[in-house]
């Protein structure tokens, strides 16, 4: 017997509503005669979710994780491969309502069983996208790296930081290591220094 749903919502702002993807959660929880909690996160980019680590973390063995729609969850086969994959190591159900899936079930389970097929395909794809690049920038006489960072994602990033959010946070939503923005803050501490 499963314990509880542990349901998770997504929307992209604030002004979106989140009562069809609410309302379809409390209505599987209902059905299924177990208690919901929900997660919901009001955030513009699917990079910074707290309340999705939240849920990660609250999940406990025979609790089944539910989602209105898999693209409210992960935004690549890769990254819902990875999730689901903890929660099978936690002995977490999954379900996604709009897609039918449900690990419940044995075809769910099958189901869920190619998603490492296909994030494994999807990182090679990407894998060998990325040589392609690197080689044909090679032939134009360009070697590979990082591009730069402007001054004004340095500045987003110090006013994020000193906003109160976290390094791996920031680094997540840029798409950048923890320690290039450890570089920035300790850059613009420097500046500060310099210009007294």
């Amino acid at each position: 017997m499963t314990n509880r749903i542990i349901g998770y919502v997504r929307v992209s702002t604030d002004g979106q509503d989140e009562a069809m993807q609410v309302d379809a959660l409390e209505r599987y929880a209902e059905a299924q005669g177990k208690a919901l909690v929900l997660y919901v996160d009001k955030v513009s980019s699917r990079r910074v979710r707290p309340q999705l680590d939240g849920a990660m973390k609250a999940m406990t063995r025979g609790d089944v994780f539910a989602v209105y729609k898999l693209d409210r969850l992960a935004r690549s086969t890769k990254e819902l491969y990875e999730l689901t994959d903890e929660m099978n190591n936690r002995e977490v159900e999954f379900v996604s309502l709009s897609d039918k899936l449900d690990t419940t079930t044995s075809i769910g389970k099958a189901m869920f069983g190619m998603l490492a097929v296909f994030a494994e395909f999807e990182r090679d794809i990407i894998s060998e996208r990325t040589r392609a690049g690197l080689d044909a920038a090679r032939r134009r006489g360009r070697t590979g790296g990082r591009p730069a960072i402007d001054d004004k994602i340095k500045r987003q990033v110090k006013a994020l930081f000193e906003a109160g959010e976290s390094a791996k946070d920031i680094a997540n939503e840029y798409g950048i290591g923890r320690s290039t923005i450890y570089k920035i803050i300790n850059e613009e501490s420097e500046k500060k220094a310099g210009a007294k």
